[in-house]
């Protein structure tokens, strides 16, 4: 339990007060290294896409990167310019200018402070899993569809902000291609492609950025690059001046600052959900949403762009041995580093080698397995998840979540309404509930039962992760029973479908007994249920007691077992 006075101390802190070792700095230089190699070619993309130059996005990697590590509330997190505020950080730009987008960043730094210190960024998992993957979606093809004219080399002039205008203008471009920068582009994408299939732990992204810029140095390829568009990457310090406050455009920006400050929290506090699912930690959310507001209260200085934590970047910091946020700051010094030795080497970075890398980061954050489980849902939840989804990409990233959150609110209350029922007690329903009852059966010390009241929606399913928080006191089987679950929608499924690999890993098992009609409709009718196992979801719980024997025993030589009774 976390103590009132460790609530607001920095994980970095505690870490260091808890006994930092010569291994813990050995494993964190290395994973920070390794994490600024890989930060690298995506911070420049990131600010390439955005409408700005490619340092902004350097500067905010090295600024925000450190803070957010320095002042967060995880272990492992790793901040900077993320791909989800590309699309809304070009539409600031092309409204208000780039003096615009520094005020943009400086109100949701303020709002997330404000979500911290009041607790309100639990507010967070109020959106719905439509909503979440319908802009997510959105999100990945806005960011593939600015790329393609670096990509395919094509001369185009100023692209459209807007979707469809975009599309159709590329597509009155295709005659002019260049086929240099084509080659470059689809070598680049295939070298990151090969890399993260067969030598995951060699960064795709930085190799592709290295052999393309050697090949454009060497041979003198006529390709575009960040020399001919820039002029290059400044060497040095990044330079600090206060941005310009306008007071006249607090109002008509305000919305885009509360919608950069929502995704900040939304992706800051995913990242470090994944990032506990893969260290075994469990981060301060008010700290964390608390160093984001201090990060993006920065970045303004150095002429920065919005930044949160990076969950891309946060599992590579994992995976080369991160253990501390100490990693996470020498990845931001690492940056500054290179801007301080080899920025003169950037103006030779072909614009075609970051477009396959964005290309690829589109790809992986468009989360688009999950459109599976969202399509196999309730007629209303595909509503969401489509409303969503294309007021993202023909409209505006903030109607897009505005509208999607009222449909969700509503669709909660129909399914809130829709658990009420009346009905008379007949013999029947006396003998039909006796199987359900706990009171008569005896509990084995390899089972815990844990039952969810009520209806399982989005807002709620929070619980079951605290419920389920500590896995080493958990026995090895674990029913859910839902006998008095009265609703679930995409969010719970999803909540059920991580509580089902997170006890698949330690060696437990779930199960789940005595679904009333509506959860049991959904979970029959989704992927979930493959993963689960139909002989894992009961009728009631007197079946589970007997399931849950059978899966003990038919186990009982697994070490995995042994350990957790």
């Amino acid at each position: 339990m976390t103590s009132l006075n460790e609530k607001w101390i920095p994980k970095s802190l505690l870490c260091l007060r808890a006994g930092y070792t010569r291994q813990d700095l050995i494993s964190d230089l290395i994973a920070g290294v390794t994490v600024g190699l890989v930060a690298l070619p995506l911070a420049m993309a990131f600010g390439i896409a955005s409408g700005v130059t490619p340092q902004a996005g350097i500067y905010t990697a090295v600024v925000a990167g450190f803070l957010i590590s320095a002042l967060g509330g995880s272990r492992t997190q790793v901040g900077g310019p993320t791909g989800a505020f590309v699309v809304i950080v070009a539409g600031i730009i092309a409204a208000h200018g780039v003096s615009g987008l520094l005020m943009v960043t400086v109100m949701a730094g303020v709002i997330l402070m404000i979500m911290a210190v009041t607790g309100l960024g639990i507010a967070v998992k109020y959106i719905p899993r439509p909503v979440t993957i319908g802009f997510t979606n959105g999100i990945a093809i806005l960011i593939a569809s600015t790329q393609i004219k670096d990509f395919l080399g094509l001369q185009t002039g100023a692209i459209p902000s807007e979707f469809l205008s975009r599309m159709s203008l590329i597509a009155h471009s295709l005659s002019s291609i260049h086929w240099p920068a084509l080659l470059i582009a689809v070598s680049s994408l295939g070298i990151i492609l090969l890399l993260s299939k067969g030598m995951k732990r060699v960064p795709g992204a930085i190799v592709a950025l290295l052999l393309g810029t050697i090949a454009v140095a060497a041979f003198g390829l006529p390709v575009e690059t960040i020399g001919s568009k820039f002029g290059g990457i400044p060497t040095g310090l990044p330079p600090i001046s206060f941005p310009e406050f306008r007071p006249d455009l607090i109002i008509p920006l305000l919305p885009a600052a509360v919608t950069v400050a929502m995704l900040a929290a939304i992706e800051s506090l995913l990242s470090a959900t994944v990032a506990d699912s893969m260290s075994g930690d469990r981060h301060n959310s008010n700290m964390e949403l608390l160093a984001q507001g201090i990060a993006n209260l920065a970045v303004p200085l150095v002429g920065g762009i919005p930044a949160t934590g990076a969950i891309a970047r946060t599992a590579t910091n994992i995976r080369s041995g991160g253990r501390t946020p100490v990693s996470g700051m020498v990845h931001a010094l690492t940056l500054l580093v290179i801007l301080l030795v080899a920025a003169p080497m950037a103006r030779f970075i072909p614009l075609a080698t970051l477009a396959a890398i964005l290309l690829v980061v589109a790809y992986n954050m468009s989360e688009w397995r999950e459109v599976r489980t969202i399509l196999t849902l309730s007629k209303t939840d595909i509503a969401v998840w489509v409303m969503t989804f294309a007021l993202t990409v023909l409209a505006d990233l903030t109607v897009a979540v505005e509208i999607g959150m009222l449909l969700a609110a509503l669709l909660y209350i129909y399914r809130v309404s829709q658990t009420t029922t009346v009905a008379p007690v007949t013999e029947e329903y006396i003998e039909d509930g006796r199987p359900h009852v706990l009171q008569d059966k005896l509990l084995p010390p390899y089972v815990l039962v844990l039952r969810i009241h009520g209806p399982f929606l989005f807002g709620a399913t929070e619980k079951l992760s605290e419920a389920t928080a500590d896995m080493d006191s958990l026995p090895p089987v674990v029913i859910l029973r839902l006998r008095n679950m009265t609703a679930i929608d995409a969010t719970g499924l999803h909540e059920l479908e991580r509580l089902t690999d997170r006890l698949r890993g330690t060696g437990r098992t779930l199960l789940l007994c005595g679904a009333r009609s509506q959860p049991e409709q959904l979970l029959r009718q989704s992927p979930f249920l493959q993963d689960l196992g139909e002989e894992n979801m009961l009728p009631h719980v007197e079946a589970a007691l007997s399931r849950a024997r059978e899966v003990y025993e038919g186990r009982a030589g697994d070490p995995r077992i042994a350990k957790v009774i």
